[in-house]
């Protein structure tokens, strides 16, 4: 499966010291993963996919969050190379690699 949508970049509260940034999966895309993953996740409820911010790609996961949503953690190398700041709004495409 595959998606494209646009996310605000994000950082994660739980971890004041350091700068751990994500976007959210859009609700209608996330529902699509759960159908399609079906509780075949890995640890922490996450799903593997291949990512692509702006002309960066790379293989992580997305993790659920507790709206019922994924998260899509966003690390340091894609930001400098795609020169993001928080509360950017990001073209994202993800592709679920497993399913």
């Amino acid at each position: 499966m595959h998606f494209e949508f646009e996310a605000e970049l994000w950082r994660w509260q739980a971890r004041q010291n350091e700068l751990w940034t994500f976007v959210s999966v859009p609700a209608e895309a996330s529902a699509d993963i759960i159908e399609v993953v079906d509780g075949m996740t890995g640890g922490f409820g996450s799903v593997r996919v291949d990512v692509q911010v702006g002309e960066t790609r790379w293989r992580t996961s997305i993790f659920p969050d507790s709206g019922g949503s994924f998260s899509l953690p966003i690390k340091k190398a894609v930001r400098v190379a795609e020169s993001l700041e928080l509360g950017d709004v990001v073209p994202v495409q993800i592709e679920l690699v497993d399913f």
